[in-house]
């Protein structure tokens, strides 16, 4: 069963101290979407734009949010097994990120999962300014495993 969202806010915010230091906020967590938002205040690096972790970070973590509100946590948990970032532009501002899964393929992934013992998804997401201009590009291969 997938988490409350109050419960996958405070994992996503809370649980890994990083991502609490760094101020990273969860604005949508909903089964198949979330959307996560990091501010520059604070993960500034030595010229002013965001730090080239922050914006890693930003890329990781909705892989986990996007787990805690749409799979089955007593069943299943993620790992993350490889993320390429391919920055675009600099981040001069708060930059968010938007995940989202289809209902089928949270089924599919699932389903294979507790046949296989594990199965491996990709996410491909692009990170956003306020202007709505790209920042950076990610793909992270994550994997859900049966417990």
């Amino acid at each position: 069963m997938a988490l409350p969202a109050e419960l996958a806010r405070l994992l996503t915010e809370e649980k890994i101290a990083f991502v609490k230091r760094m101020n990273l906020k969860a604005e949508v967590l909903e089964p198949g979407y979330v959307c996560l938002r990091a501010p520059l205040a604070g993960n500034e690096n030595h010229i002013g734009t965001m730090y080239a972790g922050a914006l890693f970070t930003l890329a990781e973590v909705p892989g986990g949010a996007l787990f805690a509100t749409s799979f089955d946590h007593e069943r299943f948990y993620p790992i993350v097994k490889e993320l390429n970032l391919r920055f675009r532009r600099p981040a001069t501002g708060d930059i968010h990120v938007e995940a989202r899964l289809s209902a089928e393929e949270i089924e599919r992934i699932q389903r294979e999962a507790e046949l296989h013992g594990k199965v491996d998804y990709t996410l491909e997401l692009q990170l956003r300014d306020a202007s709505d201009e790209v920042v950076a590009e990610s793909q992270a291969l994550y994997q859900l495993r049966r417990h």
